[in-house]
């Protein structure tokens, strides 16, 4: 018997790891294909059509990823309750009310037929393999004891919408703004959320600026959604920047990208290379994405960061009825409202519909709204997204692109999510292009808070145009760096956002850039490492100053004396200072803001406020008797020093309560750990099965303001949450020098050697080859299928 379970076990582990290697007869295909996959599991396509070429790719990532794929197509589309229960109900209720997926079907609806073909395509390469291998799917299948539906365009495209929605959280701060002023009045709110600081770097400065044509709360169900693929937390951003040849050492660009996104297992990302018919591209897409969204073609190189343009806005609507509304006022005329009926599948109960309510400005959210907002008016979201959008076009023309003027060409139709593109190419040309589809609100209207939707008064004022987004081509500097700072100054005439990334990592990588005159692949890789705090060097003088009480504290104190401000794994100085920092935030905020709202300010589910308040407790720590260092709960007036003492007390308790009495122990990797964990069977609560399906825990470097960003949230100290999902850096003097990797590894199938052996690489900041030419691939390659046609 044990013989015949552990047989059995094995069976259906190792029953769906991909055939590599061989031949595979397979319907669709007009001719031949080869997939050579490198010894770090990235799969090279050869086809002799453009057909065949993303039949392979659909083919090849159903082989690596079908599970991760299938579950990121029902949360888009509000289809998991079917196979996990009531428990994800409000993952689904809000999907279908939002609508990702009606956005979808009006995206492919409004594709260009080179587009359609590709999606198409790829569609019918993920099915081919389904087909094929419905006694063999992934083990998730047969755990939860569902079968795949046959892939669609429609999959592809409600997975685009499902990651621009994640990359624009504004209406998150709108409603948080709307709820801090009704508690504490504008001028509390307006310090808890500041605005850029006029002294951090820009994108595009003044001076170089190019824009052609210029001159003349909370909701319950996104919660849910957050906790199931990970919170949108403080820097949900990314880093990338460009040299120019004339800086580097080689005379021809260096291009480098981190994107900061959800650290799942598998990871978000999936490496391949691309060859056929006008294709010749490798880099790095989505699973369930057809062709290369970010990497280098044999012309050019690109790699992206999120602008998080404000493209949201809640819309407060009057209706005719509050029960049975059929109709919404707009200029003293009542307008119908279109309805949706949304049938919710349920495993082991009753179906449930949802009768979605839509008025011009968009759904109404009001029913997957909780707690102060589920009483208020209704409230309608209007965001780009759901209005159309050309994206994947973008992406195919992307891949096409040759040179600058036709680079820009394919991001006209980049309208979603916004981002900031940096650009490369083998003439030596750098470049920077802002992109999405940003309104233009009429003049006072800043977006930064809920307005009302019936007189008119607050519609959109049509969209800034692409020629007039912020552009530059080879700039004077030499270099190009974004991490989700501000583009541009104020002199800008339209405004693209309000809430920007402090700018500490964009201020970090310019100064970097600017020391050197000679930049090598190794100094791009120094870089993409770096965990220097800005934030530290700024503030831990303070807690320097404290004279300790008794020998831990003193002890304590030596680790940040004898700290270099960087975050890495062994540094106890990182540990105590930002014990003591989180401390400090607690005893200063606490009091005033009441404990729950504290909370909810810096661990909350909103995208940038658990970035806000650094620039604030910078600007309140220079003022010694600022009111707010004030305990409003005892009778004595505490000044900024009685509480920075009072931070190092308590974060020497806390530390050693947990660590020991030992400060040279209490090193930043012991806090700071990063989980890679699978939904949902990772998440499950069964030891066992999250033991499987989960990584071990790993030391993590950096915060959430250094460059290798490891992000936490204060609601959990000091577990890692985000960072940099996938970094590449592409050499334009030898493409072939060019350099990548992910979080996690290429499968997604439990035990397959490929599944996890990028984590280390990953956690050391180093990189495998981005293997392009055909010569290189061929001494990399670890297996050869040939798919040949039925």
């Amino acid at each position: 018997m044990v013989v015949v379970l552990v047989g059995v076990g094995l069976w259906f582990v190792l029953a769906p790891w991909p055939q590599t290697s061989g031949k595979v007869a397979v319907a669709s295909l007009s001719a031949p294909v080869q997939v050579l996959r490198d010894k770090w599991g990235v799969p090279h396509v050869y086809a002799q059509n453009e057909h065949d070429l993303f039949f392979a790719q659909g083919y090849v990532q159903a082989q690596d990823r079908l599970w991760q794929m299938e579950f990121n197509r029902r949360v888009g589309s509000g289809k998991l309750s079917a196979v996990l229960g009531p428990k994800t109900l409000d993952i689904d209720r809000f999907m279908r009310t939002f609508g990702l997926r009606r956005a979808a079907e009006k995206d492919w609806e409004e594709l260009d037929e080179d587009s359609r073909a590709v999606l198409q395509a790829y569609a019918e390469g993920v099915n081919a393999y389904i087909e094929s291998h419905r006694g063999r799917l992934p083990v998730e299948f047969t755990l939860l004891g569902i079968k795949p539906e046959p892939w669609t365009p429609v999959d592809s495209l409600t997975f685009g919408k499902l990651m621009t929605f994640n990359l624009g959280g504004n209406h998150r701060l709108e409603l948080l703004r709307a709820s801090f002023i009704s508690k504490f009045g504008e001028d509390i709110t307006q310090q808890l959320l500041p605005v850029y600081g006029a002294d951090k770097p820009l994108i595009v400065p003044s001076g170089v600026q190019s824009y052609a044509g210029l001159g003349e709360t909370y909701l319950e169900g996104l919660t849910a959604v957050d906790a199931i693929l990970g919170e949108p937390g403080p820097v949900w951003g990314s880093n990338n920047w460009v040299v120019h040849g004339s800086r580097t050492a080689t005379g021809q660009p260096l291009l480098a990208n981190d994107t900061h996104l959800n650290l799942g297992m598998p990871n978000i990302w999936y490496e391949n290379g691309l060859h056929g018919g006008r294709f010749e591209s490798v880099g790095f897409t989505f699973a369930g994405v057809p062709g290369v969204v970010l990497g280098h073609n044999a012309h050019i190189a690109w790699g992206v960061s999120n602008l998080n343009p404000d493209v949201q806005d809640f819309y407060i609507e009057k209706l005719n009825d509050p029960e049975h509304p059929t109709q919404s006022e707009f200029k003293g005329q009542w307008e119908d409202l279109k309805t949706v009926s949304e049938t919710i599948q349920i495993k082991k109960r009753e179906p449930l519909t949802v009768n979605v309510l839509i008025t011009r400005h968009g759904p109404i959210m009001n029913d997957v709204m909780s707690g102060d907002l589920k009483d208020a008016p209704p409230m309608a979201l209007r965001w780009t997204g759901l209005e159309g959008s050309r994206l994947f076009q973008a992406i195919i023309q992307i891949n096409l692109a040759t040179n600058w003027d036709q680079f820009r060409q394919a991001l006209s139709h980049w309208d979603m999510p916004g981002q900031n593109f940096v650009y490369a190419d083998v003439e030596g040309n750098i470049g920077y292009q802002a992109t999405g589809r940003t309104p233009i609100r009429p003049a006072g209207d800043q977006g930064l808070m809920p307005v009302i939707g019936w007189t008119g008064e607050h519609e959109w004022q049509g969209f800034v145009p692409f020629e007039e987004m912020p552009s530059v081509l080879n700039p004077p500097a030499g270099f190009i760096a974004t991490a989700n700072n501000k583009i541009v100054g104020d002199d800008y005439p339209y405004e693209l956002a309000y809430d920007w990334d402090p700018g500490y990592r964009a201020q970090r990588i310019t100064d970097l850039l600017k020391a050197d005159d000679s930049i090598t692949v190794e100094d791009m890789q120094t870089i993409q490492a770096d965990t220097y705090s800005l934030p530290a060097e700024a503030l831990a003088h303070y807690l320097l100053a404290v004279q300790p009480v008794n020998d831990l504290e003193a002890r304590a104190l030596k680790e940040v004396e004898t700290w270099d401000w960087h975050y890495e794994t062994d540094r106890s100085g990182a540990a105590v200072y930002q014990v003591w920092y989180w401390f400090l935030l607690k005893n200063t905020l606490d009091d005033d803001l009441g404990a729950d709202a504290a909370g909810q300010y810096l661990a909350g589910n909103y995208e940038r406020h658990g970035t806000f308040q650094l620039p604030m407790m910078i600007k309140l720590m220079a003022q010694a008797d600022e009111p707010w260092f004030d305990d409003k709960t005892t009778s004595a007036v505490e000044t900024r020093d009685d509480i920075v003492r009072r931070s190092l007390t308590d974060s020497v308790a806390w530390l050693s309560e947990r660590y020991g009495n030992d400060p040279a122990q209490w090193t930043w990797g012991r806090l700071h750990t990063m989980t890679f964990v699978e939904a949902p069977l990772g998440q499950s609560g069964i030891r066992l099965l999250e033991k499987i399906f989960n990584s071990s825990a790993t030391p993590a470097r950096g915060d959430n303001f250094t460059v290798n960003a490891g992000s936490f949230r204060y609601g959990n100290p000091f577990v890692m949450v985000h960072g940099s999902s996938q970094r590449d850096i592409m050499d334009l003097s030898d493409l072939g020098n060019s350099l990548s990797i992910h979080a996690t590894g290429q499968s997604g199938l439990i035990f397959h050697p490929h599944r996890s052996d990028f984590i280390s690489l990953w956690q050391g900041v180093t990189y495998h080859p981005m293997l392009f030419t055909r010569e290189k691939i061929d001494a990399n390659t670890e297996a050869v299928l040939t798919l040949e046609p039925r």
